[in-house]
């Protein structure tokens, strides 16, 4: 490529924004795959205590901090003359691969609960998948937190909230397709046991090996499609449209961004401390559900796996909904921060409606109740992702984009383990199950009045400046 065309890298079009929107698709047919379906198996049909499930599978969120290091490689070490690309496609080729392994162990778990219950030996099972969970947490950090600072390398100001409301709400259609697709293969008959019956499955061999066959070839070909995707999404994107190498005072020096000098930027604003303490906040609130969710629908509405893996269109679909208009007829009107502070209070508002559906044990109402809930999702993911993507500075994005998303990953992972504790905190506190899953959602509202409280003091003007000043000192010690 020329230099003028590095120096000058045209505009990134529409198509390419869609593009683009094929990886997060891909995460959102894999966030199905592994809280959506695979949570709800080893809880309902293997009979795992929710707590363990939940402990196991926010090992991926957990290992989190490698998100720091992983997006300030990405700014200083190129794979393939790509600051981002090779790593995006390393990354996923390596969480597909993890993905299906971590079924394989899950058959193994639940056989030794059920032949052995809970020896040496099956903790030992429930260790290698807490394990794999964690290889597949750095397997996805190392592919996500590269491609969301591709984002911001390849975009400018007037286009970066079109390219957010695009790609993010092509993970709603990820979610949703994931949905459709893992309730379409699953089979009904043998999985719509009673939820309340705590039977495993593996005391009917027959119904043990369609489900086996079903999980196995889901297990097997998405992930594989998503790798495809990951891609068909990059390919080309960033030599031709990044803006980092011209964008950046320190890009011809790029064994100077050392992950001590990345960190300093980092920390020179209390505004990062303060942005980074919404997130964490306003995500535990926002995901506590997620593990959950599922087997609500189990064991209060009486759904089979195939019913309750729809419910995740519901909500996907409200926050596809909430993404795609937030950007358009919401931001324009009340600014960014205005935004999420909206989203917030609605969130809050429509999980007093999931509990409510609860007490009528009417599906229909508790899928509307969760469309409200994606719709109220979307209008506050727009708002603190512009925000996310605004809080960046050009020279170190990719720890910035670390940072912001080890604090969304901290808080995922809280957001599991935790909503899979106070359920069986409410479990014992409770005889109606209702109250028991009401005690999560209730949680959850509360944290988001909290988040509120935070992003009221956060201030993007104060933290850019203090960005400049702390790169502009680096800079001068160089010199020195």
């Amino acid at each position: 490529m020329a230099k003028g065309s590095l120096e000058h890298p045209p505009k990134i079009n529409l198509l390419t924004m869609f593009r683009l929107g094929l990886f997060q698709m891909g995460l959102g047919i894999m966030s199905i795959l592994t809280l959506g379906v695979l949570n709800r198996i080893m809880i309902n049909e293997l009979v795992i205590p929710a707590t363990v499930v939940a402990g196991t599978i926010a090992m991926h969120q957990f290992v989190a901090p490698a998100r720091l290091w992983f997006g300030q490689l990405s700014d200083a070490k190129k794979i393939g003359g790509t600051h981002r690309t090779g790593y995006v496609w390393i990354g996923a080729a390596l969480f597909a691969i993890a993905s299906f392994l971590a079924v394989q162990v899950t058959w193994q778990l639940g056989n030794s609960v059920h032949s052995q219950g809970w020896t040496f030996q099956t903790y030992g099972w429930v260790a290698l998948l807490a394990g794999i969970f964690a290889l597949y947490g750095l397997a996805l950090s190392s592919s996500s937190t590269p491609f969301a600072a591709l984002l911001v390398d390849v975009s400018d100001e007037e286009n970066r909230s079109q390219l957010v409301g695009i790609v993010w709400s092509m993970l709603m259609v990820g979610i949703v397709i994931g949905a459709i697709i893992s309730a379409g293969l699953l089979p009904a008959p043998t999985t719509c046991q009673e939820a309340v019956s705590n039977v495993s499955i593996f005391s009917d061999p027959q119904s043990l090996a369609f489900l086996q066959n079903a999980i196995n070839r889901l297990f097997l070909v998405l992930p594989a499609v998503v790798f495809g995707l990951a891609v068909l999404s990059t390919f080309g994107v960033e030599k031709k449209y990044s803006r980092y190498t011209s964008r950046s005072t320190i890009a011809d020096r790029e064994d100077k961004i050392t992950l001590p000098r990345a960190l300093k930027v980092l920390s020179a604003s209390r505004q990062t401390g303060l942005f980074f303490s919404f997130l964490l906040v306003m995500t535990i609130s926002l995901f506590m559900q997620e593990a959950v969710m599922e087997p609500y629908g189990g064991e209060v509405f009486g759904m089979c796996v195939s019913e309750t893996t729809r419910l995740n269109a519901f909500w996907g679909t409200g926050t596809l909904l909430g993404i795609s208009s937030t950007g358009f007829l919401i931001v324009p009107r009340i600014g960014k921060q205005k935004t999420a502070q909206l989203g917030c209070f609605t969130v809050a508002m429509s999980l007093a409606l999931v509990v409510v559906s609860g007490f009528s044990a009417n599906p229909q109402m508790l899928q509307g109740a969760l469309l409200l809930f994606g719709l109220a999702s979307g209008v506050t993911t727009t708002g603190a992702i512009s925000l996310m993507l605004d809080l960046t500075a050009a020279e170190t994005a990719g720890t910035f984009i670390g940072a912001w998303g080890l604090a969304q990953a901290i808080a995922r992972a809280v957001a599991t383990v935790t909503g899979g504790a106070v359920l069986d905190i409410g479990k014992q506190l409770f005889s109606d199950r209702v109250f028991s899953y009401g005690l999560v959602f209730t949680l959850q509202a509360c944290g988001m009045i909290l988040a509120i409280w935070f992003l009221n003091r956060v201030d993007v003007t104060e933290f850019r400046s203090n960005a400049k000043q702390a790169i502009a000192s680096i800079l001068e010690n160089e010199l020195d």
